[in-house]
């Protein structure tokens, strides 16, 4: 009993074991039913390409890539077809695409070269420079994908420079342009200080034509007081007898009519010279009028 189940297990096991592998057969012969179809229709769309008819081209290559996801060929040369008409950015995804489908080096090496071209013309020198690296890596003895390589190099290396000099001079621009906004600030603030200043000087200037009263530019009086006679002027010095031009604190000459400290000093000591001098006759009169007594001589 247990043989037979042991046998039964077997045959239950080979069963399934050949049933997956005849459904792989199936799928592989499936594939390449697909695979044949979209080669023959890749060969249409390359003739009708070939007859500049784009359009017909196109839809043949799109039914291509639609049967087989295998068939590398249908993309790339639809992606050349874009290339040819400038339209670099559909070139891309169908390289791209091809790259992914293909199975050999060949066919990669022509996929990354394509990619390369296409970011030489969008001048991404970067990304070309490591499209080109790859497609060496799938063939290194390519002398047309080594050449674009060292030209996607240089023109790397000129469009840093380029970048860096454009970036020195908005820098330099940037930086003449701050200066120029600070001269201008100093400028406006120096105009407005100057503006300040002949506000202060005009105020200034009417106070002081306001503290001169009446008086003219030359301080003299206004004509309406010019006018007074000069009675009127003789009157007012009298009332003012000792206002004058002479500062405060310097001494008043006397009036004519009047002397000096220093002369009625002097008057005085000529007065007392001359009393004395009265007194001094009176003194001697009275001597000559006196008996003089002789001494006796022993």
């Amino acid at each position: 009993m247990t043989k037979i189940r042991l046998v039964f297990g077997l045959l239950l096991c080979f069963g399934w074991v050949q049933a997956q592998d005849d459904a792989a057969e199936k799928a592989q012969k499936e594939a390449e039913k697909a695979l044949r179809a979209s080669t023959n229709l890749t060969y249409e769309a390359n003739q009708e390409l070939t007859a500049n008819d784009f359009v017909g081209a196109e839809s043949e290559y799109r039914r291509a890539i639609s049967k087989s996801d295998k068939n590398a060929a249908a993309p790339f040369n639809l992606g050349n077809a874009y290339y040819n008409r400038e339209s670099y950015g559909e070139a891309f995804g169908r390289y791209k695409q091809a790259g992914e489908a293909a199975e050999d080096k060949a066919e990669k090496h022509k996929a990354f070269h394509n990619m390369g071209n296409v970011f030489m013309k969008n001048k991404e020198y970067e990304k070309a420079v490591e499209a080109y690296k790859e497609a060496l890596r799938n063939d290194p003895n390519d002398e047309e994908t080594r050449y674009n390589l060292a030209l996607a190099k240089k023109m790397l290396e000129k469009q840093q420079d380029e970048q860096k000099n454009d970036q020195d001079q908005n820098k330099d621009n940037q930086d003449k342009q701050d200066q120029k906004d600070k001269d201008q600030d100093k400028q406006d603030q120096k105009n407005e200080g100057g503006d300040n200043d002949k506000q202060d000087e005009g105020k200034q200037n009417e106070d002081e034509n306001k503290d001169k009263g009446d008086q003219g530019d030359n301080g003299e009086d206004k004509p309406e007081e010019n006018q007074k006679g000069d009675g009127d002027q003789k009157k007012e010095q009298e009332k003012k007898p000792n206002e004058g031009d002479q500062p405060q604190d310097q001494k008043q000459q006397p009036r004519p009519n009047q002397l000096s400290k220093q002369q009625i000093q002097n008057l005085l000591e000529a007065m007392q010279n001359e009393e004395k001098k009265v007194q001094e006759k009176m003194e001697a009169r009275k001597v000559r009028g006196q008996k003089v007594k002789n001494e006796k001589d022993w």
